[in-house]
């Protein structure tokens, strides 16, 4: 099992907590982004540069991504979409999309688009914040634990 990280919208500090739990658990994370990706240097962290698009790097990530795999992103329909191949998505405000809460957040989501399209004023999500990023690292450890229980299995 391994981590992939939506990696355009992925804040640094999200990062650096999956860069110091791949070399702590010898896990690989791969970060997958339109643009070139800067990464310490590890034999466990690998960046995946594709071609610029809408949902190039999205796309490639499900291709890629299989079942118990773990997924860090905001993007609710790639959460959706990954889900169904059976990984395990998490956004980097620690919550864990599951496929019972995952249609709220696409149902809440197209509602949003259209309140947008509208030219209603929504504003953007709040920064993240320490309780966030605890949230975060919480799950992520929870995830690391299962992922090391099946390699010993």
């Amino acid at each position: 099992m391994q981590i992939w990280v939506d990696a355009d919208a992925c804040p640094k500090v999200i990062k650096e907590v999956l860069f110091r739990a791949a070399e702590r658990t010898q896990t690989m994370v791969t970060l997958v982004a339109n643009q070139g990706m800067k990464t310490p240097p590890s034999r466990f962290i690998r960046s995946l540069q594709v071609a610029s698009g809408f949902d190039v790097a999205d796309n490639e990530i499900v291709r890629r991504c299989e079942k118990g795999d773990l997924v860090v992103t905001a993007d609710i329909p790639l959460a959706a979409d990954v889900l169904e191949k059976g990984a395990i998505a998490l956004n980097p405000r620690g919550e864990l999309y599951t496929p019972a809460t995952i249609r709220e957040r696409l149902t809440m989501r197209d509602f949003m688009d259209t309140l947008r399209a509208s030219g209603v004023q929504t504003g953007g999500p709040d920064s993240l914040n320490q309780r966030d990023r605890q949230l975060f690292a919480n799950e992520l450890e929870k995830w690391l634990l299962v992922a090391s229980r099946s390699k010993s299995a």
